[in-house]
């Protein structure tokens, strides 16, 4: 591959604050989170780092802002506890590492990793997932580490909502989802996804997050994914797989494959949400079918950004 230079996108959820409810001051919040992860993801890369290890980087600093539903701002179960979920997959090869319903390492997606490099499994859950991260030896936090004001009022709203027979039509309640994709100086691509659920869910409930090929996926011969949006339609129409066989097996550019999945599959079906995409030469894509999508993206000696709304 002649062309050696890297190409970073991240992305903080999708169904974010309504533009008519958004503060200056929140929208400057948000942004400046996106730009420290970005810089983060974008540190590795630079120094000729590995796109798995940009990513993993790019997302831990996501999962360290409360702003952003993962990590120590992650969403509540209906019983009142957060459970997190996290996937990283590595485009040489297709590994893959996941991480379902957790609670205790400050950063999942370095559980999800460990579970990629430390085991010939590709999900694990429950305390052998917490024991693997301990073996590794991850930083764990406690419960006022995670707690966050918003994301507690949120769970009280919502279930007060349905005591008496109504849903939130809040996008931001089920979208919350922080992700990277990097291509890296090599060529080697890779994704990483973490997520908190939905405002609300059942305790137990899993989404698309750590299912490779819906919520995240990565192989060098296309691109790398990372979706956020309703997560039971992306598992259902495997999202970031269906990116990468439309490029494959119809030739399609990334960015043509990347918005016929999110406005013609997932879109019609209740799907709403969003991808972040990078392709075998550094191309990004960063389609979305709702309101707006937390995003930044920067591709080497070209331009960058940070977006919320279209």
């Amino acid at each position: 591959m002649t062309d050696k230079t890297y190409s970073l996108a991240i992305h903080g959820g999708a169904g974010t604050i309504l533009k008519s409810k958004m503060t200056p001051e929140r929208e400057d919040a948000y942004l400046a989170g996106l730009r420290t992860a970005l810089e983060a993801g974008e540190a590795v890369l630079r120094d000729g780092g590995s796109a798995m290890d940009a990513v993993t980087e790019a997302v831990c600093a996501l999962e360290d802002e409360p702003l952003f539903n993962a990590g120590r701002g992650a969403v509540y179960t209906t019983e009142g506890v957060q459970e997190m979920d996290a996937c990283v997959m590595d485009g040489q090869d297709r590994r893959a590492g996941a991480v379902a319903g957790i609670f205790g390492p400050k950063n999942p997606v370095r559980a999800a990793r460990a579970v990629m490099e430390r085991t010939p499994h590709v999900c694990l859950i429950g305390p052998n997932a917490l024991a693997l991260a301990r073996e590794a030896g991850l930083e764990f936090e406690d419960r006022d580490y995670f707690f966050t004001q918003a994301r507690w009022d949120a769970l009280q709203e919502t279930l007060a909502m349905r005591a008496k027979g109504e849903e939130s039509d809040d996008p931001a309640r089920r979208h919350g989802t922080v992700g990277a994709v990097a291509r890296d100086r090599n060529g080697d691509l890779a994704a990483a996804t973490s997520t908190g659920g939905m405002t609300a869910k059942l305790p137990g409930r899993v989404g698309d997050t750590p299912m490779p090929g819906a919520g995240t996926f990565a192989e060098n011969a296309t691109c790398a994914v990372s979706g956020t949006g309703h997560g039971e339609i992306f598992i259902r129409w495997t999202a970031g797989a269906e990116v990468a066989a439309r490029m494959r097996h119809r030739g399609e550019t990334l960015e043509e494959a990347a918005r016929h999945v999110v406005m013609n599959d997932l879109g019609p079906n209740d799907g709403s949400g969003g991808v972040i995409a990078v392709d075998r030469d550094g191309n990004i894509a960063l389609p979305f079918n709702c309101e707006g999508m937390y995003r930044a993206f920067v591709r080497e000696g070209g331009e960058r950004g940070a977006a919320i709304y279209a």
